[in-house]
């Protein structure tokens, strides 16, 4: 083990040994040669960093790196993409280059237990990115691996697999399937859900054609000077717990009016932190705002995307409008947006976004915009190399200051945690209205 990396913390001297990377090649001859990625793929190519917790048992952590090392190589044939590398096509779009050289592998050592890190996390967030192997010196996206691994054992017994991977390879439902079938395979089982890899059944038509406004792509203009108030104060990130009894009253709180007839909890949360928020940032009332979301796509599709489809089938609708009309009007308003957003994905609402994106390689605009991405209800916590179930799960960070990540919380994965960053200004206001639920 070698660069030994010191995070500075005044409560606690944390110390990960990390040794050097090498890589991990599919076990058997891969195809070779481009791999299409289709206009879904092109928007969102950013890292998304994911950590997997497992505890200690009578198998102690000794054997993990190699378990979970050899099963890459396994499970790299059948996702064998995730072998090569990212490079532009002729008519410069990402691509991957089906090199089959294999993702970085890297084994580390922490000189604390699996607790007393989560502990320490609990105030220092960043803490977590020890756990996750990022290649030094990139300078683009082009030079940094679709995927990284990292696997760091702690003294207690207990130890973390990191996982750094390209969100242009897969969605969160892609990359549950493949972390879950990864875990198959260490356990010498099958895979369950097979991938499906060929993503040309999403390719634009021809010719494109839009057919609605794709207003997720607006770009609005930031009267009420945000970015400002961004720049000017400490972001605070923090994660924000709603139990199950709070997200009951969400419900209630929607329904009580009596515009709607029916509520999930997701359209209640995700209206209640859109509105929360933009009155915790003290919104113009005339300021227009927009809340982006991904909605499963895979059945909404016409014909539906096979069973395994590895890509990225998530598809971002919008609810828009004035942050006075948001903060006047009682919550069932921000909820009948939220699920007249929902209605719009259809078939043709997709094909026209793709095809909106082969036209004018836009992607989405970010002011004045909240986006929303739910783990609540995906499956990495099933991961299993061995060990068990995970005893925790989640993204290292949150991408940016526009979104929002909702994971699951408690024993029963009940409860919803809302990981997001604010001004430090903006979180007390925040606070404040979570309190009045």
């Amino acid at each position: 083990m070698e660069n030994i990396v010191n995070n500075g913390n005044n409560k606690m001297d944390l110390q990960f040994k990390q040794g050097n990377p090498t890589k991990v090649p599919p076990m058997k001859e891969t195809q070779k040669g481009e791999y299409f990625l289709c206009n879904l793929d092109q928007n969102i190519a950013v890292i998304m960093k994911t950590i997997y917790l497992y505890k200690s048992n009578e198998k102690g952590n000794e054997d993990a790196p190699k378990v979970i090392k050899d099963a890459l190589a396994k499970v790299l044939v059948h996702y064998y993409p995730l072998a090569g590398r990212l490079t532009l096509s002729s008519d410069r779009k990402l691509i991957v280059d089906c090199t089959g050289e294999g993702p970085p592998f890297v084994e580390a050592e922490a000189d604390c237990s699996m607790v007393q890190l989560l502990g320490l996390a609990a105030a220092d967030p960043l803490l977590l990115n020890n756990l996750v192997y990022e290649v030094p010196g990139v300078q683009s996206i082009l030079e940094t691996p679709i995927l990284t691994v990292k696997v760091t054992k702690f003294n207690c017994g207990a130890f973390a697999v990191g996982m750094a991977m390209n969100h242009c390879m897969a969605d969160g439902k892609s990359a549950a399937e493949f972390v879950n079938s990864w875990g198959e395979t260490a356990r010498q089982l099958p895979l369950s859900i097979p991938p499906h890899l060929d993503r040309s059944i999403l390719k634009a038509r021809d010719p494109p054609h839009v057919d609605f406004p794709q207003n997720e792509f607006l770009d609005i203009e930031d009267i009420s000077n945000i970015q400002a108030l961004y720049n000017a104060e400490q972001i605070v990130y923090g994660a924000f717990t709603f139990d199950p009894e709070k997200l009951l009253k969400l419900k209630t709180k929607a329904l009580e009016n009596n515009s709607l007839t029916k509520c999930t909890t997701f359209e209640a949360l995700s209206a209640f932190v859109w509105k929360s928020r933009s009155k915790a940032l003290r919104m113009s009332p005339d300021q227009i705002t927009k809340l982006l979301f991904a909605v499963d796509g895979r059945s909404r599709f016409d014909p539906v995307l096979p069973s395994g489809f590895f890509g990225n089938g998530m598809v971002l609708t919008v609810a828009l409008c004035k942050a006075g009309e948001l903060l006047e009007n009682p919550l069932s308003f921000a909820v009948e947006l939220v699920q007249n957003a929902i209605k719009l994905v259809t078939d043709s609402y997709m094909r026209s976004a793709i095809d909106y994106i082969e036209i004018n390689r836009s992607r989405p605009s970010m002011n004045g915009t909240l986006l929303i991405t739910a783990w609540s209800k995906l499956s990495f916590h099933t991961t299993d190399f061995g060990w068990g179930e995970t005893v925790y799960t989640g993204p290292v960070g949150v991408p940016g200051n526009e979104v929002a990540v909702f994971l699951p919380h408690g024993p029963d994965r009940n409860g919803i945690n809302v990981h997001l960053g604010m001004p430090a200004s903006a979180v007390k206001i925040f606070q404040e209205d979570i309190i009045e639920v």
